[in-house]
Formats: structure tokens, C-alpha cells, sequence
């Protein structure tokens, strides 16, 4: 088996390279630069001879023709291995000390006589054709009129002076040593911490405990370390928590009436409580014990379209099954993790009594109106033909009793309206309801009551602002809600009509108040069927009880939403949304 290199020995090899790599650069680049600096040095020292031998030319007045004698008397002032050629523009050698001018060639194709021309001096190492030494050769053109070159033999005395330096490449050799050992020390102490990592993490993958006296290095790997050790007991101590809950939480699924089942996203029971196999029993065709069943069943087709649907504008869905003479209201949450959990409710009995009251309400209704019609148009004529002023008491009981018998009229035309949205909502038409004509045109119809409390409404409803349902329950809702402010807020109050956001999907409506709200503990409960915030506050006022029911209704038939809280500066506000229709 090959064995495995440890994270310290990892880390050596690693950072020794590096080093080493780094190192080996510097080496490199500082011969490099010496070997520059000594070349440069030595081309220097080439050219002052040039300089010095053209200098002697032009003080002594001396031709390029007749230069070869008198350079040669110079030359004994110089270093014996220099080698002297004079040239003429077009490139002839004029005179060299190493050999026979007149048999040598022309020299201006040469590379260091070529450089010249263009730089005003050239350099350039090759081996020379006339007596095989190699030559580092410098060449120097003087007013476009002849070259002077100068060469010393590029032997290895002259390579062992440019290319040496060695003691920089001992030093960096002594610092790559020293840096390894530093390396090794520290390597020593970061996996010392590791290691010590490695038996807690060994340890809690057993299963041990951590013992209270476990301790790790004084370092920064230590403190993170303790940090994870410390995070670790904290998750532990959350564990036994969360199983705590989760415990509690199945208790209560247990006991719980409502059928309850979680599944994961592949739908899969996660759990299910003894109720939700019972319902689901007598809702399926054939008794079961697994769960899963229910999704090739077509009592849930809906449910199972809703949780294949890819995009999900909203996490929950609803639906009422009628089976065996029962109904059940089944729901399902979808979480973020496209798990879900499934709710069966036995509403049966509920449901009866609901229907039970509807019924009852509905029967009155209609067995009430033809009387009251009736009553109502008999008191009309009446006081339409009473004109004896002499018995005012009768005009007043007639007054009294044909008041009543309006607000008896207006209560069944709202039981009415409600029974119509619940029973029969698709006799509602749909269209294109512009909302600051409705509301422009409620405020108008609205004027001499709001002039009688001497009220304002403020309309802040853009143009373009357009739900798409029926007017007659959009005009109904907001009607119902002024006429609310106007009867109960107070007098001199301001009404605010705002629709104050909107998104792709949703407008947000706000209507207002600055009159006196209500209690808090009435706030859940002003959408119910006649209920009354005070017992004398419907009989002072002459509303028939239904007016909110109706506005929470109607906002349900739109697909919409309503909730109502007191405002910090006073009155009561309604917060509404409407879908929008696309």
C-alpha cells in the first residue's frame, strides 16, 4: 500500500520547492547582473584605448593611411594581449598589430563594425578568422570617418573574471538553509495543532466524549480549533434540543384531530399520524397503510397538479373532498426545500352547521321580504296622506316605525348580496374596473352624508390603477367601508383612500381613518355576521350589523385579502390587496 505523506511532511515539500525555486531565481539573476556589470566594465576599459589612440591621431595630425607606425609605438603602453585594427570608412584594414593588414578582407560586414555604424559603437565574442583566437572585439566609428577596434582574447582567464561572484550565490545558499530550518520548526508547531484536531475530530467520530481537560496549542490554529470544539458542544447541546421539540412536535401531531403527514420532495412519507390514515381510508377506494397511494388516486388529482407545478406563486393549496357523506378539507404547504406537508380535516359537522345558519338566514330573508315590502309601502302612503299636524305623536310613531322598516329592508338586501356571493358568485360579471372612476363616483354619491359630518375624502389612485372583477362588489366594499368611518369614526374626519404599492402580481390598497378605531380585542372579530363592537352601537346608528362581512366577502370573491388595525395617530385602517389579472 503506498503510504500516505503526512500535512507536515506535504507542507515541507511544498514550501521547499518554493524556496528553493525563489533561490535558484536569485542565484540566477544576480550572475546575470554581474556578469553585465563586468562585461560593461571591460567594454569600457576597450573603448578609453580606442579613445586614447584617436586622441593621439588628431593631436599629432596624423592620417588613417599613416596611422600603423605610430599606434604601434603606443601599444607598448598598453596590456600586451590587445589587439588594434584601424579601419577606413569603406571597411579596408588599415593597420592591426596580430597580422598582416594587406592580406586581410574587408571588415565592414563585420557584426561589431556594423553596430558601430548604426550605435556609434559595437560589441561581439566569435572566433577570428585570421588567426583562430577567439576575440571579445569592441569596434568604435570617429566622425564617419574610420573605426578603431579594439579585442582582447576571450580565454578563460577573461570568463572566470566576468563570470565570477560566488560568494553572493554561498550566501543565498546559506540563507535557503536557514529558511528550510525556520520552515521545519514552524511546520512542527501548525501540525502539532492539526494533529491535535485530528483526535477530536477521531474522537467524535467514535462517538467518545471530549474530555474537559482536552487542550490545544497556544496559536492561532489552537484558537480556532478551541472554536470548533466549543461550536461542536453547542451544535450537540442544540441536537438534544432539537430532539426535545421534535418529540413535542409528534406529540402534538398525535393527539392533534387533524390528519397530518409530512413528505419529503420525492414524495416519500416522513411521517403520518393515526388520523390521516383514517381519513385518507375512507376517502380512497381501497383501505391502505401506505400513504403514498394517495397520489395515483383522483380524489387528490388537484393536489397532485399543484405540487407538479414547477413555479409556485404561492406555497399553499386548498381543496374540500365529499366522500362516504363526509367532507374533508385537505391542505397542502409546500416548504423551501419542495418538501410538503399534507392536512386532512373532518369539517363535516362544521360544514352542517354552516350550511345550517346559512339556510336559516337565507329562509328568513326570503320569507321576510314581501311582508316588509309590503309594510314598507303601506307607511309611505300613510304619511304621504297624514297631514294633521294636530296629533304629533302619531306622525312621530309613524316616522319611527317607517325608519325601521328601511333598516329591516336594507338588513335582508345585505343578507341578499351575501347569500349571492357565496351561493351563486359566477352571476357576478367580470370586467375592467378603472379604480379612481369607482371611487371618484362613490365620493360624489356619498357627499351630503359626508357634508352632514362635515368629513373629507382624499382619492390617491393613479390612472392606470385597474382590477379586473365586478364592479358592483368593488363599489360595494369601499361603499360599505366609508359609510362605516362616516356612521361610527366621529365628526370632522379625514378619509383616506391610497393605493399605495403595487408588483407584478398584486395591487395594495389602504383605506383610513383619523377617527376614534376601536378596541383591540374587536379587531379580529368586525368581519363577523352582526357583530357588534357595543351592544347599543348598531341601534344608535341604524346599521344592519353585515356591512364589513360583506366588504370580506366580496374581497375573497376577488382572490384578494383584508386585515384591519388601529392607526398610532388614530382611527382605523384596512390594509387590502387585489390580484392582477394578466
Amino acid at each position: 500500500m503506498k503510504r500516505k505523506i503526512t500535512f507536515r511532511g506535504r507542507i515541507l515539500i511544498i514550501f521547499s520547492l518554493i524556496i528553493a525555486a525563489f533561490t535558484v531565481g536569485i542565484i540566477l539573476f544576480e550572475q546575470q547582473q554581474i556578469k553585465k556589470e563586468r562585461t560593461d566594465s571591460l567594454e569600457r576599459m576597450l573603448e578609453n584605448n580606442a579613445d586614447v589612440i584617436h586622441q593621439y591621431l588628431v593631436i599629432n595630425g596624423i592620417t588613417v593611411e599613416e596611422s600603423g607606425p605610430r599606434v604601434a609605438e603606443m601599444l607598448q603602453y598598453m596590456q600586451s594581449d590587445l589587439r588594434v585594427t584601424i579601419l577606413d570608412w569603406q571597411g579596408t584594414v588599415i593597420y592591426d598589430n596580430r597580422a598582416d593588414a594587406s592580406t586581410m578582407e574587408n571588415h565592414l560586414k563585420r557584426p561589431e563594425v556594423q553596430k558601430s555604424i548604426g550605435f556609434g559603437s559595437g560589441t561581439h565574442v566569435r572566433l577570428s578568422h585570421t588567426n583562430k583566437v577567439k576575440y571579445l572585439y569592441f569596434a568604435k566609428n570617429y566622425e564617419e570617418r574610420y573605426f578603431i577596434r579594439m579585442a582582447v582574447p576571450y580565454d578563460v582567464k577573461l570568463q572566470s573574471f566576468i563570470n565570477s561572484g560566488n560568494s553572493f550565490a554561498y550566501f543565498i545558499l546559506l540563507f535557503f538553509v536557514v529558511c528550510v530550518l525556520m520552515m521545519f520548526y514552524f511546520a512542527n508547531r501548525f501540525s502539532k495543532s492539526i494533529k491535535e484536531l485530528r483526535e477530536f475530530s477521531l474522537s467524535v467520530k467514535n462517538g467518545l466524549p471530549v474530555p474537559s481537560s482536552f487542550q490545544f496549542a497556544d496559536d492561532e490554529v489552537g484558537e480556532v480549533s478551541a472554536d470548533i470544539v466549543e461550536n461542536y458542544n453547542l451544535l450537540q447541546e442544540n441536537r438534544l434540543k432539537l430532539a426535545a421539540e421534535r418529540e413535542k412536535l409528534l406529540q402534538h401531531f398525535q393527539f392533534s384531530e387533524e390528519g397530518i403527514a409530512i413528505f419529503s420532495y420525492d414524495r416519500q412519507q416522513v411521517y403520518a399520524n393515526s388520523h390521516f390514515l383514517q381519513f385518507l381510508n375512507v376517502i380512497l377506494d381501497k383501505p391502505t397503510l401506505e400513504t403514498e397511494h394517495l397520489f395515483s388516486d383522483p380524489n387528490f388529482a388537484e393536489v397532485v397538479h399543484f405540487l407538479d407545478e414547477r413555479s409556485h406563486r404561492e406555497n399553499m393549496f386548498s381543496k374540500r373532498i365529499d366522500r362516504s357523506g363526509k367532507q374533508f378539507n385537505v391542505r397542502v404547504i409546500i416548504f423551501d426545500d419542495r418538501s410538503f406537508e399534507l392536512y386532512i380535516s373532518d369539517i363535516t359537522k362544521s360544514e352542517k352547521t354552516r350550511l345550517l345558519k346559512q339556510e336559516m338566514t337565507n329562509n328568513i330573508a326570503h320569507e321576510l321580504r314581501t311582508p316588509v315590502t309590503s309594510i314598507r309601502g303601506y307607511l309611505e302612503t300613510i304619511l304621504n296622506m297624514y297631514h294633521d299636524e294636530s296629533d304629533e305623536r302619531i306622525h312621530g310613531f309613524l316616522d319611527r316605525a317607517y325608519a325601521q322598516t328601511i333598516r329591516l329592508s336594507e338588513l335582508i338586501q345585505d343578507i341578499s348580496m351575501l347569500t349571492k356571493i357565496e351561493e351563486a358568485a359566477d352571476r357576478f360579471d367580470l370586467e375592467p374596473v378603472p379604480m379612481k372612476e369607482l371611487l371618484t363616483e362613490l365620493k360624489a354619491d356619498l357627499a351630503d352624508d359626508l357634508n352632514k359630518k362635515q368629513d373629507t375624502v382624499t382619492i390617491d389612485v393613479e390612472d392606470s390603477v385597474v382590477i379586473h372583477g365586478s364592479r358592483t362588489l368593488l363599489y360595494s366594499i369601499f361603499r360599505n367601508l366609508a359609510e362605516n368611518a362616516i356612521s361610527y369614526a366621529g365628526k370632522q374626519i379625514d378619509i383616506v383612500v391610497r393605493c399605495y404599492n403595487e408588483n407584478n402580481d398584486t395591487y395594495f390598497f389602504e383605506f383610513y381613518d383619523s377617527g376614534t378605531g376601536v378596541e383591540e380585542k374587536h379587531l379580529v372579530r368586525i368581519f363577523e355576521r352582526f357583530y357588534r363592537v357595543n351592544e347599543g352601537r348598531t341601534r344608535n346608528t341604524g346599521g344592519s350589523g353585515l356591512g364589513l362581512s360583506i366588504v370580506k366577502n366580496a374581497i375573497l370573491f376577488h382572490k384578494g385579502s383584508i386585515i384591519a388595525k388601529n392607526r398610532s395617530e388614530g382611527g382605523l385602517w384596512f390594509l387590502m390587496t387585489f390580484p392582477k389579472i394578466k
